[in-house]
């Protein structure tokens, strides 16, 4: 049986990476008593997949896994037992058995991210810049540079192997309008809220749509300037395309 968890993961935890999260899991579903199924062959492993890996740095109040058990002894007694098992700032906080029609994993179902994002203290840009949100996003084209981590990656590679460098750096910079990635964006109590891209297929980062924010009023934002929040992973909703809902919801 397959079991989605949903679970929070702040403080000083946000400074812990995805491969590191996944050894704590482990530890915290074998003290917990879980009973996981392991995969076949020479070197069992737990079987669980990450929705979307957490940049290092920030929090979130909606990370799922995906788990497969061999029994299912209810909703309650999963997340009581996990919980004891963890610390204060890994919570669990939803478990429900997905359906065995249902063979899409979390990693593959998602399609968008809701973040809240605010600046630290002394960090804002000056004057009205809240009133700027609106014609932010009333244009047409949004453009970024990104960097072509694959081909880069290639390169250096080749550069390794041949001795003499191969490309020059400028050459694997693109330029992307990310305007239809930005689904939502506005002023909220605790910073500005935005549901944006995510998942494998088209991922957009919250801090690069402020980057761009920040291009826009004529003030340069960094990724340092800024406290961001996941509040929630969403997956598109099959009776009607232009909506959204939770991955615990699908």
């Amino acid at each position: 049986m397959k079991v989605r968890i949903k679970f929070s993961k702040q403080g000083e935890m946000r400074f812990i990476g995805h491969l590191d999260l996944m050894r704590f899991f482990q530890k915290v579903i074998r003290r917990s008593g879980t009973d996981i199924r392991y995969s076949e062959g020479m070197s069992p492993h737990m079987i669980m997949s990450f929705a979307s890996p957490l940049g290092v740095g920030l929090t979130s109040d909606g990370e799922y896994v995906d788990i497969e058990v061999n029994s299912w002894k209810g909703r309650e007694e999963l997340l009581e037992s996990l919980n004891a098992s963890s610390v204060p700032e890994i919570r669990f906080l939803d478990a429900l058995p997905v359906s065995e029609l249902r063979e899409d994993k979390a990693m593959s179902m998602v399609a968008a991210a809701s973040y809240i994002v605010s600046f630290r203290e002394g960090r804002e840009p000056s004057g009205c810049w809240t009133e700027s949100i609106e014609p932010f996003l009333a244009q047409n084209v949004i453009e970024i540079e990104k960097i072509s981590k694959k081909a880069a990656k290639k390169a250096e590679m080749k550069t390794r192997r041949y001795g003499k460098k191969m490309a020059d750096p400028e050459t694997f910079i693109r330029k992307i309008n990310i305007r239809p990635l930005i689904y939502g964006m506005e002023l909220s109590g605790q910073g500005i809220s935005m549901l944006v891209s995510s998942g494998s297929e088209v991922n957009l980062r919250p801090e690069e749509v402020m980057a761009a924010f920040g291009a826009f009023i004529s003030e340069p934002v960094s990724f340092t300037d800024l406290r961001i929040n996941r509040t929630d992973l969403y997956a598109r909703d099959r009776e009607n395309e232009l909506s959204f809902l939770p991955l615990n919801q699908v």
